[in-house]
């Protein structure tokens, strides 16, 4: 099998490589690229994101085809997907950090800045953060609600249809910190900091 974690530079995803190719061992053949023609031609898709969520759209339509090939995949081909943080927000319709920004749309919502409540909460959240499980999810298998995952984020995804929903957090108000629909799995926080839980994710994708 391969996957293949698609670097569009928005930023350092060293330890996101690392703890696949960690996971994977020699069982799973790991490839970084933003080359087309093998996106195309792999059975899994991870999708990181650092930065704003303007940066990192900016970034993936810089390259050309990488958007229409990632429909192709996801939306047609329905071959599973991970999104991790602004990965997971770029499934939106439209951003509103920085400015209105237009996303990728395989699932209907927005993402809005969390509601610091007047500074009475620091953003960015950074750190370790609970999670509640509020569906059974394939990439939670064998992961305890009440968990603890890490964080680093200013916005949320607020979606349209609350069902897609796999698992929220509480940080100032209750947000979602992951979701799960059809083929296309996403968590606002970061597996590959979130210690041996989050390898545990990881495994779960690849295992799927």
């Amino acid at each position: 099998m391969n996957v293949t974690i698609v670097d569009y530079k928005s930023g350092n995803i060293s330890s996101v490589i690392n703890s696949f190719k960690e996971v994977a061992e020699n069982k799973v053949k790991i490839e970084v690229t933003s080359d087309v023609s093998k996106i195309k031609s792999t059975d899994k898709v991870v999708l990181p994101g650092q930065g704003s969520f303007k940066s990192c759209v900016d970034a993936l339509q810089s390259i050309k085809g990488l958007v229409d090939c990632l429909n192709e995949f996801v939306m047609n081909k329905k071959k599973p997907l991970l999104g991790i943080c602004v990965g997971l927000q770029m499934f939106a319709d439209v951003g509103y950090e920085e400015s209105e920004t237009k996303g990728l749309g395989w699932i209907p919502g927005k993402v809005t800045k969390i509601d610091n409540q007047n500074g009475k909460y620091k953003l960015p959240h950074i750190g370790w953060n609970q999670i509640n499980l509020v569906k059974e999810s394939k990439i939670f298998k064998d992961i305890k609600d009440k968990s603890h995952m890490y964080f680093v984020h200013s916005y949320e995804f607020v979606p349209n249809d609350k069902n897609c929903i796999s698992a929220t957090t509480d940080y100032s108000t209750k947000h979602v910190c992951a979701v799960e629909k059809e083929n296309i799995f996403g968590t606002q926080f970061h597996p590959e900091k979130s210690d041996k839980l989050g390898l545990k994710m990881i495994n779960n994708f690849l295992g799927m």
